[in-house]
């Protein structure tokens, strides 16, 4: 199966001051896929300038004419599937169909507690993430909805009419415990990881690529419970979160090694950082831009 290599552009600057020029440049280079975060602040980038993720990729869609656009991830931290799945189906309409939604259960991040609640557990997280995907596929899905869970709830949803893409835009569900993943084949068209985060510090390539077979396989068994073939899920990994950190952006052949080296475990889909100077995110915007244009001819 070739492989797709999609970017991840951070929403960072002014639309009228890059924003809108690395979109558009993201599509001259041909990516598959341009993603971007959907948090209401992010880590160092707190205390600095950072736009909301739809209004974004709203402005990206008009802007572009054939890339995909999508999250990276979003998450219930701060959504509600009833005004999320509005949203959506706007955005997915206004792109001609060009949305894909990435989505996790969160995290402990500044999303978790910026609404001035505590934050989650782990298991109200799983719990929430459990209710919160199936009833947004099925708002996406259906021109009314009623529901009344333990975290979320709808009475008489309408989205008409629905979804350009049918029967909904396809979820790509980031997971890596056991409930999550099943989430991810019940409800996924693709599956998103970021790898082992036990193992970015100390870790090495050799470990973190052992600890991403295992999530495929993983991956696998959940499938195989429902009797879904796991290869006919797209896997997506977003790097910078591996050991390997920012070195397959060093040259070319570092790039193609690196995604080789997970080609072979079976993921059809790499996403890498658009540069940020002076960030973690920070590469030669010469060399990115050369690995988006010749990376994909040269694996096959």
């Amino acid at each position: 199966m070739n492989l797709h290599l999609s970017t991840v552009i951070l929403p960072h600057r002014r639309w009228q001051e890059g924003g809108r020029a690395s979109w558009e440049r993201a599509e001259q280079l041909g990516f598959h896929t341009a993603y971007t975060y959907d948090h209401l602040s992010w880590r160092s980038f707190r205390d600095g300038p950072w736009f909301g993720a739809l209004p974004t990729l709203t402005a990206a869609a008009a802007v572009t004419e054939r890339i995909r656009l999508g999250t990276l991830v979003t998450s219930p931290n701060f959504r509600h599937p009833v005004t999320l799945a509005k949203e959506l189906i706007s955005l997915d309409d206004i792109s001609g169909g060009r949305i894909t939604l990435g989505i996790g259960a969160g995290g402990t991040g500044f999303d978790a507690t910026a609404l001035g609640q505590d934050p989650w557990t782990p298991k109200e997280r799983a719990d929430r993430f459990a209710e919160f995907v199936p009833l947004l596929d099925r708002l996406l899905t259906e021109d009314s909805v009623s529901y009344e869970g333990n975290y979320y709830s709808a009475h008489e949803a309408r989205n008409i009419p629905g979804c350009v893409q049918r029967p909904r835009l396809p979820f790509a569900v980031a997971a890596t415990g056991p409930r999550g993943l099943r989430l991810a084949a019940r409800h996924g068209q693709a599956w998103v990881t970021t790898g082992d985060p036990k193992l970015y510090e100390a870790g090495t390539p050799e470990q973190s690529v052992r600890a991403l077979r295992g999530q495929a396989e993983r991956l696998a068994d959940a499938c195989a419970e429902l009797g879904r073939e796991a290869a006919g899920m797209d896997k997506v990994l977003l790097t910078g979160f591996t050991p390997d950190r920012g070195r397959p952006l060093e040259s070319l052949d570092a790039f193609v090694d690196f995604a080789g080296r997970h080609q072979e475990i079976g993921f059809t889909e790499i996403v890498i950082h658009w540069p940020i100077p002076d960030s973690d995110f920070a590469a030669d915007q010469k060399i990115f831009e050369q690995i988006a244009m010749e990376a994909t001819a040269q694996l096959g």
